[in-house]
């Protein structure tokens, strides 16, 4: 039976974006004085915080954080944005679950107005109940990082009518403490979240819903292994097999 509330990651889950973010990162670091000729080594920029990674792997301060994500959003905003194709498969996915009765949502760290507009120009924002995506004071907010994506996640299980606190997805024992072992099970068995990187099985594991990760995306599947996902999906094929075997 189909987990009855599925939350999806938008980038490197249900859209090869990489192409389109990897060019808007390249242009923003050319626009800070830094060349990058090679876009694979922009890859990890999908999927996480912009402002985390800018920080983590450029070494950018609070206001050099601001500028890049500026000069990313010049080029991203116009023409980043339709460099992007839905995966194989994830029409036909989505379609199902909905014809099955599942409620559906997006927890992306993407901009929400960006969410919508990427969902609109698919032709699959109807799929999607709620839709969840970050606001500009979060997405420069320096001190959140990681963090963003638990909020998305919690915010997207909101918008579904549960009532979440999330915890730190970084120690099981906490996540654990005060929490009856039946509603915990419940929650894991109606509701999932899926993600290609380890800070959507980290916003999933903190908010006590199923981790169900991709590796068909921007993420290994050595990463969603060490973030505690309990599925890996290689195809979407596979994904939809997952989501409609191990619900309730």
């Amino acid at each position: 039976m189909a987990f009855q509330n599925i939350l999806f990651d938008l980038d490197g889950t249900l859209t090869e974006s990489g192409p389109g973010i990897t060019r808007s990162v390249q242009y923003a670091l050319h626009q800070m004085g830094i060349e990058e000729p090679d876009l694979q080594k922009l890859e990890p920029f999908v999927g996480p915080p912009l402002n985390l990674s800018f920080r983590e792997r450029y070494g950018m301060n609070e206001e050099e954080t601001g500028r890049a994500i500026h000069y990313f959003r010049e080029s991203y905003d116009t023409k980043g944005i339709y460099e992007n194709n839905v995966y194989p498969g994830v029409r036909e996915l989505l379609q199902m679950l909905h014809e099955q009765g599942s409620r559906l949502a997006i927890a992306s760290s993407k901009p929400e107005p960006m969410v919508h507009r990427v969902l609109e120009h698919f032709g699959i924002a109807g799929y999607f109940d709620v839709i969840v995506g970050s606001h500009v004071e979060e997405e420069l907010d320096n001190k959140m990082g990681a963090d963003n994506k638990l909020l998305m996640v919690k915010k997207a299980l909101q918008g579904l009518g549960l009532s979440v606190e999330p915890e730190a997805a970084e120690d099981p024992e906490h996540v654990m403490t005060g929490r009856p072992e039946t509603l915990r099970q419940d929650r894991r068995k109606s509701y999932a979240m899926v993600g290609d990187r380890s800070f959507d099985m980290n916003g999933a594991r903190a908010n006590h819903v199923t981790a169900v990760g991709v590796s068909y995306g921007y993420g290994s599947r050595r990463e969603l292994e060490e973030a505690g996902a309990d599925f890996i999906a290689d195809t979407v094929e596979e994904l939809g097999r997952i989501l409609t075997a191990y619900g309730d």
